[in-house]
C-alpha cells in the first residue's frame, strides 16, 4: 500500500470499515456502504495489497532462524 503525503491510500476507507464493524450495535447498512466505498478506493487507485506498519518492517528485515 502505497504513501501519499503521510497517509496510506485507501487508508481512511479501511480504518472507516473496521471502526464500522468493531460497533455496537453493528450497523450492517452502513458497514456494506463502507465496503463498497473501500472496494471502489481499491480499485480506483489500483491497490494490490493492504500491509500494516508491523508488517512491513517484518518484511524489509527476514528473520534469520539460526536454531
Amino acid at each position: 500500500m502505497e504513501e501519499v503525503r503521510g497517509q496510506a491510500v485507501c487508508g481512511q476507507e479501511a480504518l472507516d470499515l473496521l471502526n464500522c464493524i468493531a460497533q455496537s450495535p453493528y450497523d450492517q447498512d452502513k458497514c456494506l456502504r463502507l465496503m463498497n466505498s473501500l472496494r471502489e478506493c481499491v480499485l480506483n487507485k489500483k491497490v494490490k495489497k493492504f500491509l500494516l506498519s508491523d508488517q512491513e518492517r517484518k518484511d524489509a528485515k527476514p528473520v534469520d532462524k539460526k536454531a
